[in-house]
C-alpha cells in the first residue's frame, strides 16, 4: 500500500501509478454527480469539461455558500452510466459500495470514500460553482475545490484489480469450505 497526494485534473500517468489498496488524497477540482445529473448528462451532455476529472457520487448539503456535509452516496445506482462517464475523460470516480471493474480497465480508477464521513469531507471542500441547479441541492453538479480530500482507497484500479470482487470471492470460498 502506497499513499498518493494527487492534483486534478488527473492524467493517465496518475491513474497508472495507482494499485488496488493504495490510499489517495486529492487536491483540486472535484465534481459531484448523482442519479439525475448522470441522466441529464446522458441526454444533454456535460455542462463542464470532464477530461481528467474526479467525479464524486455525492449529494452535498450546502448552506450559506459553504459545504456542510459531503459524504459519498452508493455508486451502484450510477453503474449504468459508468462507461459513458469514463468516455468523457473522467479519470476517477469516488463513492461507496463499488462499481463493476471492467469499464475502468486501462482508463480510470474507483476510489472508495468511507460512508459516514460527510463532515470530514466537507471540511476539505469549497464551492466553485453549481451546474444544473434546477435539479435541487443534492442532485445538482457541484464544482468543488478540494484541499486534501481523503483518505480514499483505490478499490478498482486500471489494471483490473477490484477489492470488492476479491472480498466476494474470499467470502464465497469461506462459505464453500464449511
Amino acid at each position: 500500500m502506497t499513499v498518493f497526494h494527487l492534483q486534478t485534473p488527473l492524467c493517465q500517468e496518475d491513474v497508472k501509478k495507482l494499485n488496488a489498496g493504495d490510499i489517495v488524497f486529492l487536491k483540486g477540482k472535484v465534481f459531484t454527480a448523482r442519479d439525475k445529473a448522470h441522466a441529464l448528462i446522458r441526454r444533454q451532455g456535460s455542462p463542464v469539461p470532464l477530461e481528467g476529472a474526479a467525479l464524486y457520487h455525492c449529494g452535498p448539503i450546502i448552506q450559506d455558500d459553504s459545504v456542510i456535509s459531503a459524504g459519498p452516496t452508493t455508486s451502484g445506482r450510477m453503474a449504468r452510466y459508468t462507461e459513458e462517464i469514463l468516455a468523457l475523460g473522467v479519470k476517477a470516480i469516488i463513492g461507496k459500495g463499488g462499481l463493476p471493474g471492467e469499464p475502468f480497465l486501462n482508463k480510470a480508477v474507483y476510489l472508495a470514500y468511507p460512508g459516514g464521513c460527510g463532515a470530514a469531507a466537507a471540511s476539505q471542500l469549497r464551492i466553485r460553482a453549481v451546474h444544473f441547479p434546477e435539479l435541487g441541492m443534492a442532485e445538482s453538479i457541484w464544482e468543488l475545490e478540494a484541499e486534501e480530500l481523503g483518505p480514499m482507497v483505490v478499490a478498482v484500479d486500471s489494471y483490473g484489480r477490484d477489492l470488492y470482487q476479491d472480498v466476494r470471492l474470499s467470502a464465497k470460498a469461506g462459505i464453500e469450505k464449511r
